[in-house]
Parts: structure tokens; sequence; C-alpha cells
């Protein structure tokens, strides 16, 4: 059921991104092929289908939140784009294909990510059919979360903080590098629905977890994963010379670690009200997963 409901969602929302991000017949046109090239390279859509979840959840219409959820991958998108650049992790391939850089250069990679960035919250700020209250609420989280205090910053901390790794400073890393950009998606899905602030703690906490065992997931993958499956080089992390949770704690501990996570977050979705069958099979899904 999980593979079918995310086959439907992603059609949807990548017919709406084919709208917001229309090829152009300008001058830079350049960077708008780089840009939907990223977006259209086949990604699951994980954080999208998390704020859809959770603003259906709370009881909103979805059709009304498919901008902002677009607005998220989006981000997800720039974030991927500039993460495989040389001066970051340097990797060549990303979902199968040639990296951005690869294919476009440098300059033109950067900038498409740039752009991505810029454009989401355009794309955010035009979500209709919600109070506009709740939508500037929305975009602060998301913002703060895309920012310094989230993706950004934990970005700095993996790539700049010069300290030795310790399990504290990883999971921080974590928290913010990968569980940032999730936590807004399932933050600003309960904020557009006007979910109360116990109920928008508890998204946030759920999220947290996800985010948290989704990175290690990756790290696991990353040492002992299939690259054709992946579609992205595996030893990215020892190639850049990076301490992950599993240099640190072992496969088999990081599996334990994970499989907490994910109990403790489908204990909150069981605390909800509504409907949370499909975000209970998400979250199995994405512990489960080998790409």
């Amino acid at each position: 059921m999980i593979e079918l409901a995310l086959k439907n969602y992603c059609e949807k929302i990548d017919k709406r991104l084919d709208i917001l991000l229309p090829a152009s017949s300008q001058y830079y046109k350049a960077v708008s092929e780089a840009a939907r090239y990223s977006v259209f390279a086949g990604g699951k859509r994980i954080r999208p289908v998390i704020l859809l979840e959770f603003y259906k959840l709370f009881g909103g219409d979805d059709d009304c939140a498919y901008n902002f959820a677009c607005a998220v991958e989006m981000i997800h998108t720039y974030s991927l784009i500039h993460d495989d650049l040389p001066c970051m992790d340097n990797d060549d391939m990303r979902r199968g294909k040639p990296s951005n850089h690869k294919k476009y250069g440098e300059a033109m990679a950067l900038l498409a990510g740039d752009a991505l960035l810029t454009e989401s919250f355009g794309v955010a700020s035009r979500t209709l059919g919600i109070e506009p209250e709740r939508i500037v609420r929305a975009l602060g989280f998301l913002s703060k979360n895309a920012g310094i205090d989230g993706m950004i910053g934990g970005q700095v901390i993996d790539t700049c903080s010069g300290e030795p790794a310790t399990e504290e400073i990883l999971k921080k890393t974590y928290l913010l590098k990968t569980g940032a950009l999730i936590k807004a998606s399932a933050v600003c899905g309960a904020i557009l629905a006007g979910a109360t602030d116990r109920e928008i703690e508890m998204a946030a906490e759920y999220a947290e977890c996800v985010g948290m065992a989704f990175q290690i997931i990756d790290d696991i993958l990353d040492c002992s994963g299939d690259e054709k499956t992946l579609g992205k080089p595996v030893g990215s992390d020892k190639k850049n010379s990076k301490t992950t949770m599993v240099d640190l704690l072992g496969v088999e501990r990081c599996r334990a670690l994970c499989k907490d996570l994910t109990d403790r977050a489908m204990e909150i979705l069981s605390d909800f009200e509504g409907e949370t069958d499909l975000l209970k099979e998400l979250t199995e899904y994405l512990l489960k997963r080998n790409y």
C-alpha cells in the first residue's frame, strides 16, 4: 500500500512542480534547465508527503497545501545540488544520474541551487485557501529550519567544525543537516492545518526521530549498500574522511538505535486522534529502505 500511495503522491507533486518550474526560453534558460534536471531526477518526495499527511491529519484539504509541499522539495533539491559540489562532498552521481555540476558545470549548479532556494519561498507564499497568518508562521518555521539554525548549520558542523566527532556532535549534526527539513515538513503541515501548539510539538518530536533514523540509515547504506540501488557512490563518507555514527557505534548498534527512534515515532503517531495509517507505514518503510 505504501509504495502505491507514494507513487500517487509523486505523480501529483511532480505535476505541480512542472507547473511551478516551467522550462524557460529566456536568455537564462540554462539555469532553468539545470534546476529542472535535478528536481525531476527521480526523488522519493518523502518530505512533501510528510507535510501533506500532517496537513490532512489535522483536518486540512491537502490540495491547498501542494504549493508549500513543493517548496519544501525545491529546498531539499537545492541542498542536494550544493551537497554534491566538489567543495562539499564531491559526488559525481545522484539518483543514478550525473550530479548537477557534472552535467552543467559548477557555476551553473551553484546558480540552479540558489534559484531553487529563492523561488521556493515565492512558491510557498502563493499557497491559496489557507489563512494568511498560518502561511506566514509556516514560512518562518521553514526559513529557520532551512537556514543557519537548521540545515545550513548542520552542514557547517559536518564540514567545518574541526572538532573530533563524538556521538553528541553527530546527533546534533544529523538533527540539523537531515532532520531540520523533515521537521519543517511535519510542523509546517500541522501549522497550515491549524494544529494546537501541543500537536505541533508532537509533530516536531516525531520528525526529529524520523530524521535522526533517516540519516543513520544513510550512514549504514553508505558503507554497506549497493551503488546501483542507491543511485549514488557508496563510501562517500570514507572518501571525505567523515566520521559517521557507524564508525562510532558499529552497524548493529546503529540499527538498534534506528529501531528505538522508529518505535518512538510510532508511539507519537498513535497518540494523535486522526488517521495516521499512511504515516505509520511510511515510518516503517523509511526504517527498512535499501536506497
